[in-house]
C-alpha cells in the first residue's frame, strides 16, 4: 500500500506543471560596488574576492612573446609575425601591452575572427538543404559574413549589431519626429540588408514550404541574443522555465510574414547584357533539347507507364489528372511522388538500343557543352509580406507545419513580453525594441557573458545559451553583472569590452601551474592562472598558410571550397561561380554546411570540431582524436607548408639562424639554447633537412595550443 501511494505521489509530481521560477537572469543588472584592494582593472578585484577566501594566490603575468602570442591569436586568429615580435620586445614603456591591444583591435583582421566566432552562434551555413535542393540564400549568404567583418571592424553598437540582423535597419523602426511634425522611420544603412542573410539563411526552398524562416528565428534569436531556450517550448509548455508553448508560437508570429526576397545587384547595362546572352544561349540549346525529347520520347513513356502503375490508387489518379484541374492538396501530393517517378538518364539506356544509346550520348554531350551565361548578381533578403501579416498563427502538434491547431490561435508577443509592448510599428519592430533595451536584464548579460567566453575559454555563465535553470548559475554573479552595466554604460561597444577584459591582469596572467593553487581550486574556477585553450580549426588553418607564407589576407568575399565531389554528388550543388577559386584564403571562408547526398564540409573542418551551421553552435567541442594527430602529420597542406617554410629558411645567413626564423615563425618564440643544439644536431649542417624541422615544429603541442 505504501508503494503504490509512493508511486502515486511521484507521478503526480511528474505531470504537475513546474513552478514559476524567479530566475537570477531576469533580475535587473545592478552594477556592484567595486570591491577595494589596489587592483588596477575592475575584474582583477572581483576576481581577488573568491581566490582571498580559498587563500589563492593568482599567478604572474606572462612574458612578452606568450602575451603577444595570446592576444594576437584572441583578436585576428593570426599568429603574431617575426616583425611584431621584434617591435612588442622592443618597446619598453609602459603601456606597451596596451598599444598592441589597440593595434589588434583596429586591424581589419579582427572583424574576421570574431565573425567566425558570431556566425557559430547565428547557425551561417554556405550550403543547406534536401537531396535535390539547396537553400535559396546560397549564392549570396557570403554577403552576411562580409557585412558582420566589416560591422564588427567598425565596432557598430552591439543594439545596433542586433537590430540590423532583425530588421535589415541598424537605426530600429519607431518612427521619430521630423521637424515638420510628421512621423518617419530613420532610413536603414544601405549595406544593412546584407545583415537580414541571417534571416534568409534558414529557408531551405523558395516558398519557405515547412516555416523554416520563422521556426529558425524563434530558436537561434532567443538562444543567440536572450539566452534561453525557448525551442523546448516547441512541442509542449517549458519543463524547467516559465516559457510556455503559447510564447513560442506568440514568438514565431512575429516572424510568420517573412517572405524571401531576391535583391537584383547589377547595373541597367548588365540586365540589358545578359538579357542579349540569355537569348542567344535558348536559341542555340532549344533544337538539342527538343532532338533529345524526340528521341527519348517512347522510352520514357514506357517507363513512366511502369512507375505510375505501380502507385497506389488514389495517387495514380491524382498523377494521370491533368495539372490544372489538380487541387492544392493534390498538387502537393503529386509534387511529393515526383521524386518516384523521375526517370534519368542512365534509366532511359536500360531499355534502349545500341544504336540509340551511341545517339543519345552525342546528344548529352552536345547539351553539357552549351553553358547558360552566369546569372546576375543579387543577395536574398527577407520582407513582410501583407497577405501573410492577416493570416492567424496556431499552435503546430509536435512543431508540424502541416499540423496546425486550428482551435489554437495566437497573437504576436514573446516571453517575458511586458505589457505595454508597442506593436504598431511592426511585429519584429515591438520585439527587438524590448529585447534592445537596456533595461533588458538578458541582453547586455548574456553578450558579455560570451565575449568572455571566446577570451578565456569558458564563460562566467558555463552554459552561454541557457541563462534558465538548467544553466546553472554564474561562478561569479557581481563580475557579471558589472560587466553587463559597464557594457551598457559604454552604449554597447564590442572593443570597450574586449579592451577591458584584456587590460586585466587574469587575462594576462601566465598558465603555468602551481600546486597548492591545484589542490584548493583545481578546476581554477576563481581563474587564478589562465586557462591553455586549443586552436580552433581556423586559426590552426591560418597559423600553418601564414607561417609559410602562403596566406592571403583579402577580406571578404565568397567561399572556397577543398572537397572533391564525384559527379554523381555534384548534382546537389549550385552552379559553377558560387566558390572562390583561392585556395589559400583564412579558413573562415572555408564552405561549411550540410547535403544529405554531398559532402560539404572538409575533413578538416570535422577533425577539429567545427560544426556544420545546421543548428547554433554557442560553444565549440574540444576534442584530441588520432584523425587530428594524422592531418598534422600527413594532411597535403602541411606538406605544401613545410616545403614553402624550409625554403624560405635556407635563405637565411646560416643554419642557427634558419633554426631562430623556424621557431619564430611558427610558436612565435625563439628556441632556447638546448633546442638550438638538438636542432643543429638533427641538421647535421645539412640544410635539406629543414624540411624535417620545420615538420616536427608544426606537431609540437605548443604549436596547437595557446599558452
Amino acid at each position: 500500500m505504501l508503494t503504490r501511494t509512493l508511486l502515486l505521489l511521484l507521478a503526480a509530481s511528474l505531470c504537475a506543471q513546474p513552478p514559476k521560477l524567479k530566475l537570477w537572469s531576469l533580475q535587473p543588472v545592478v552594477s556592484p560596488p567595486i570591491p577595494p584592494g589596489l587592483h588596477q582593472n575592475p575584474i582583477d578585484a572581483f576576481l581577488a574576492v573568491p581566490q582571498k577566501a580559498k587563500g589563492l594566490k593568482p599567478n604572474p603575468p606572462a612574458d612578452k612573446l606568450t602575451l603577444l602570442r595570446r592576444a594576437t591569436f584572441d583578436l585576428t586568429g593570426l599568429p603574431p609575425t617575426p616583425a611584431e615580435q621584434d617591435a612588442f620586445l622592443a618597446d619598453a614603456s609602459p603601456n606597451a601591452y596596451d598599444k598592441l591591444i589597440d593595434r589588434l583591435l583596429a586591424s581589419e583582421q579582427h572583424g574576421v575572427r570574431y565573425a567566425r566566432h558570431w556566425l557559430d552562434v547565428l547557425r551561417y551555413a554556405d550550403l543547406d538543404g534536401t537531396d535535390g535542393g539547396v537553400m535559396p540564400a546560397s549564392a549570396s549568404i557570403y554577403r552576411w559574413r562580409d557585412w558582420m567583418i566589416h560591422s564588427l571592424n567598425e565596432d557598430i553598437p552591439y543594439d545596433q549589431f542586433v537590430r540590423a540582423q532583425i530588421l535589415g535597419n541598424r537605426h530600429g523602426g519607431r518612427p521619430t519626429l521630423t521637424v515638420f511634425g510628421t512621423r518617419a522611420k530613420a532610413e536603414p544603412v544601405p549595406q544593412d540588408q546584407f545583415a537580414l542573410g541571417f534571416l534568409a539563411r534558414a529557408a531551405l526552398t523558395g516558398n519557405d514550404r515547412d516555416q523554416d524562416i520563422a521556426l529558425n528565428a524563434v530558436e537561434t534569436v532567443s538562444s543567440a541574443f536572450m539566452g534561453m531556450t525557448v525551442a523546448c517550448a516547441k512541442c509542449h509548455d517549458h519543463r524547467f522555465d516559465p516559457i510556455k508553448q503559447t510564447d513560442f508560437y506568440a514568438m514565431k508570429a512575429l516572424f510568420d510574414p517573412l517572405v524571401l526576397r531576391r535583391v537584383p545587384l547589377s547595373t541597367p547595362a548588365e540586365i540589358y547584357a545578359y538579357g542579349r546572352a540569355v537569348e542567344a544561349y535558348r536559341r542555340v540549346k532549344e533544337p538539342v533539347d527538343q532532338a533529345i525529347e524526340k528521341l527519348t520520347a517512347p522510352y520514357y513513356e514506357k517507363l513512366y507507364a511502369v512507375r505510375v502503375s505501380m502507385l497506389p490508387p488514389d495517387v495514380r489518379a491524382i498523377v494521370l489528372k491533368p495539372e490544372r484541374q489538380r487541387s492544392v492538396a493534390e498538387q502537393k501530393t503529386a509534387d511529393d511522388y515526383f521524386p518516384v517517378l523521375r526517370i534519368d538518364p542512365p534509366k532511359l539506356k536500360e531499355i534502349m538500343p545500341k544504336d540509340v544509346i551511341q545517339a543519345y550520348d552525342a546528344l548529352l554531350k552536345q547539351q553539357r557543352e552549351l553553358k547558360a551565361p552566369p546569372g546576375l548578381d543579387a543577395h536574398v533578403i527577407v520582407e513582410e509580406d501583407s497577405a501573410r501579416l492577416l493570416q492567424p498563427t496556431y499552435l503546430l502538434t509536435s512543431g508540424d507545419p502541416t499540423k496546425p491547431e486550428k482551435d489554437k490561435a495566437v497573437a504576436p508577443g514573446f516571453p517575458f513580453q511586458p505589457p505595454d509592448t508597442d506593436f504598431r510599428y511592426g511585429r519584429r519592430e515591438g520585439f527587438v525594441d524590448w529585447l534592445t533595451d537596456k533595461q533588458n536584464p538578458l541582453f547586455a548579460r548574456v553578450a558579455v557573458n560570451r565575449l568572455w567566453q571566446w577570451h578565456f575559454g569558458e564563460g562566467l555563465q558555463k552554459s552561454p545559451s541557457d541563462f534558465g535553470l538548467l544553466g546553472g548559475r554564474p561562478s561569479h554573479p557581481q563580475l557579471l553583472d558589472f560587466l553587463a552595466a559597464e557594457f551598457t554604460r559604454q552604449n554597447f561597444s564590442m572593443k570597450a569590452m574586449h579592451k577591458l577584459i584584456l587590460t586585466s591582469h587574469a587575462y594576462q596572467q601566465s598558465s603555468l601551474p602551481n600546486p597548492v593553487n591545484q589542490k584548493l581550486d583545481p578546476t581554477n574556477t576563481t581563474l587564478w592562472r589562465f586557462r591553455l585553450q586549443r586552436l580552433e580549426a581556423e586559426p590552426l588553418w591560418d597559423a600553418i598558410l601564414s607561417s609559410a607564407g602562403q596566406l592571403d589576407l583579402s577580406i571578404g568575399g565568397k567561399s572556397f571550397q577543398i572537397v572533391k565531389t564525384d559527379s554523381k554528388q555534384s548534382i546537389f550543388l549550385p552552379k559553377d561561380g558560387t566558390f572562390e577559386a583561392h585556395k589559400n584564403r583564412r579558413a573562415a571562408y572555408l564552405t561549411r554546411g550540410y547535403i544529405p547526398s554531398t559532402e560539404v564540409m572538409a575533413h578538416f573542418l570535422q577533425s577539429f570540431d567545427v560544426d556544420d551551421g545546421r543548428t547554433p553552435c554557442p560553444v565549440r567541442t574540444q576534442t584530441i582524436t588520432a584523425p587530428q594527430a594524422l592531418f598534422s602529420m600527413n594532411d597535403p597542406l602541411v606538406e605544401d607548408a613545410t616545403t614553402n617554410l624550409a625554403s624560405r629558411l635556407a635563405k637565411a645567413p646560416d643554419l642557427p639562424s634558419s633554426v631562430q626564423l623556424a621557431y619564430r615563425e611558427t610558436i612565435g618564440r625563439p628556441p632556447s639554447n638546448l633546442e638550438l643544439d638538438r636542432a643543429l644536431s638533427y641538421l647535421s649542417s645539412d640544410p635539406t633537412k629543414l624540411k624535417g624541422l620545420v615538420w616536427l615544429l608544426y606537431n609540437l603541442d605548443e604549436f596547437l595550443f595557446i599558452r
